[in-house]
C-alpha cells in the first residue's frame, strides 16, 4: 500500500488559507486524475481541488468548514499501482493541488490503515442556495439553509442549476445518488437532459450599458427583532468584503477627482462594428474593453498610478494587471484580473473581458484569475449611476469608476459658425486614489488623460 498526503494548494497571491466548502468524493473513492476532489472557498474565489493522480481516497483530513493553511495536509490517497514523479515535493499543478512525497519515493506516511469515513456535515460557510442561483431563475423564497429536504447542494450543483434555469422547488424533487441522499452533478444533468426546456432569453438591457441591468436577489431573511425589523446575516463573501472595504478606507488616504467626457465617437464606432464583432470574432462587443484600452495608455504615461505602496517604499509595477470589478446575482462583487492588459489589443480586450465576467457570475474563476492587479476599473455606469465614489482594491492605490452614457445638449467650438448646440454623448469618470502616493494634481491630470484619449477615439481604426 502506497500512501501519500494531498496538500491544500496554493491560491493565489497573499492568500494564506481557504476554507472546505465541501467534499466531493468520499472515502473508499476511487478518484481518476484530474477529476475535481473538493470544493474550496477563499477570501477571492471559490474553486474546486482536482486530483493529480488517480487513486483509492483513503481519509479525509479535514472537515466541510474548516480553515485550512495553504500547504496542511487535507487527505490520504492510496497511490497502489499508480505511477508517481519520485522527486515531486509540494508541487503545484495547475494551481489547484499539491502533493507531498520523500525525494526517495516513499511516502511521508508509515500508515497501513486508516481512519472510517468522515462524516460530511454541511458547510457552514456555504451561501444559501438561492443566493447563488442567477436572476432568472427567480426561486421561491425560503429561510436560509431551510430546505424541505435539509439537503446541502454543492457549488457544482448550484452552478448547473444557475445555467440551466432549475428553480429550488424543482432541486428539491431531484433524487440524489450521492451521499446523504445528496445531488450529484450526474443526477442533475440527468433531469436536465429529461425534463428541462431550454431557458428562456435575458431581458433586453439600456442601450449604453455593458450589460442587462441585473436583477439582484431580495436578501435572505434569518429571523426579525423586537420592532419587526428584518435581521439579515451576512454571508461569508459579504464578511469579507466589509472587512477589505473598511481596511482600504483605514490604509489608503482616499482622494476623488471627476471629469466628463464626450464618448460620441465611441458610441457611433461601436454601432458601426458591433455586428462584425458578434459574427466574425463570436464575442459581444462592450463599453468597457474601450475604456480599458484608454486607462492603459494612461497608466504608460502616468506610471506612478500603477504602483502599490510597501512599508515606505512605492511600488511601481512593471506589468500592467487590470481588475475589473463584477457583480454578481447574490449583490456580492469579485474583481478578476486582466493580465497584462498592454500586451492585448482590443479584440484580446473584448474576448477576455467576456470570458472572465461570464465565468465570474457562474463562479468558475481559478485563484490565480482574482489575483494580481495593479490598477482597478468599474463601470457603474451598468447600472444607472452617472458618478461613484469607488474604494480602492488593496493594494492598488486607485480605481477607476465608468458612469453612465447619457445623451446632452453641448456646446460645441467651430470655426465656421462658432459654438453651436449639440446632442452629444457624455460620461463622467470618477476617480479615487491614495493621497499617500498621489497628490491631485497627479491624480486629475491621469483622469484628463484617460478621458482624451476617450474623445479622441480613432473612428477609422482597424479592430
Amino acid at each position: 500500500m502506497a500512501l501519500i498526503e494531498i496538500k491544500m494548494p496554493e491560491m493565489g497571491e497573499s492568500v494564506m488559507e481557504a476554507t472546505v466548502i465541501s467534499w466531493l468524493k468520499k472515502v473508499g473513492d476511487e478518484v481518476v486524475a484530474e477529476e475535481p476532489l473538493l470544493e474550496v472557498a477563499t477570501d477571492k474565489v471559490d474553486t474546486e481541488v482536482p486530483a493529480i493522480y488517480g487513486g483509492v481516497l483513503k481519509e479525509i483530513l479535514v472537515k466541510d468548514g474548516e480553515v485550512v493553511q495553504i500547504g496542511a495536509p487535507i487527505a490520504v490517497f492510496d497511490m497502489e499501482g499508480v505511477a508517481v514523479d519520485e522527486t515531486i515535493t509540494h508541487k503545484k499543478v495547475s494551481n489547484n493541488v499539491m502533493i507531498s512525497e520523500k525525494q526517495n519515493g516513499k511516502p511521508e506516511l508509515d500508515k497501513t490503515e486508516t481512519s472510517p469515513d468522515i462524516p460530511q456535515e454541511p458547510a457552514a460557510a456555504s451561501t444559501a442556495l438561492s443566493e447563488n442561483i442567477k436572476p432568472e431563475m427567480k426561486p421561491e423564497p425560503v429561510e436560509a439553509n431551510a430546505r424541505p429536504s435539509g439537503r446541502f447542494y454543492s457549488p457544482l450543483v448550484r452552478n448547473i442549476a444557475a445555467e440551466e434555469n432549475i428553480t429550488l422547488k424543482e432541486l428539491e424533487e431531484i433524487e440524489g445518488s450521492g451521499m446523504d441522499g445528496r445531488v450529484t452533478k450526474g443526477d442533475i444533468l440527468n433531469f436536465v437532459k429529461v425534463q428541462k426546456s431550454a431557458p428562456s432569453p435575458p431581458p433586453p438591457g439600456n442601450e449604453f450599458s455593458d450589460h442587462s441591468e441585473p436583477e439582484i436577489h431580495k436578501p435572505i431573511v434569518g429571523q426579525t427583532n423586537e420592532n419587526g425589523d428584518e435581521v439579515i446575516k451576512m454571508d461569508r463573501v459579504r464578511k469579507i468584503i466589509a472587512d477589505n472595504m473598511v481596511a482600504s478606507q483605514r490604509i489608503s488616504a482616499h482622494v476623488h477627482s471627476f471629469v466628463e467626457a464626450d464618448v460620441t465617437g465611441i458610441v457611433s464606432w461601436k454601432k458601426k462594428v458591433q455586428d462584425y464583432f458578434l459574427n466574425e470574432k463570436g464575442v459581444k462587443l462592450t463599453y468597457s474593453p474601450i475604456f480599458v484600452e484608454a486607462i492603459v495608455k494612461a497608466l504608460k504615461e502616468f506610471p506612478l498610478l500603477n504602483s502599490s505602496v510597501e512599508g515606505d517604499n512605492i511600488i511601481m509595477k512593471k506589468r500592467i494587471n487590470i481588475g475589473i470589478a463584477v457583480a454578481l446575482p447574490n449583490g456580492n462583487l469579485i474583481v478578476p484580473v486582466i493580465k497584462d492588459a498592454d500586451h492585448l489589443n482590443l479584440t484580446g480586450l473584448v474576448r477576455q473581458m467576456s470570458d472572465l465576467a461570464k465565468r465570474a457570475r457562474e463562479r468558475k474563476l481559478s485563484p490565480d484569475e482574482v489575483a494580481g492587479s495593479t490598477y482597478t476599473m468599474t463601470n457603474v455606469g451598468s447600472f444607472g449611476s452617472t458618478m461613484g465614489t469607488p474604494i480602492i482594491q488593496q493594494p492598488n492605490v486607485a480605481i477607476l469608476a465608468i458612469g453612465a452614457i447619457e445623451k446632452k445638449p453641448s456646446v460645441i467650438e467651430t470655426e465656421e459658425y462658432g459654438d453651436i448646440l449639440a446632442i452629444r454623448h457624455k460620461l463622467f469618470l470618477s476617480h479615487s486614489y491614495d493621497h499617500r502616493v498621489i497628490d491631485g494634481a497627479l491624480g486629475g491630470l491621469f483622469v484628463k488623460r484617460v478621458a482624451e484619449y476617450l474623445e479622441h477615439f480613432d473612428m477609422t481604426r482597424k479592430y
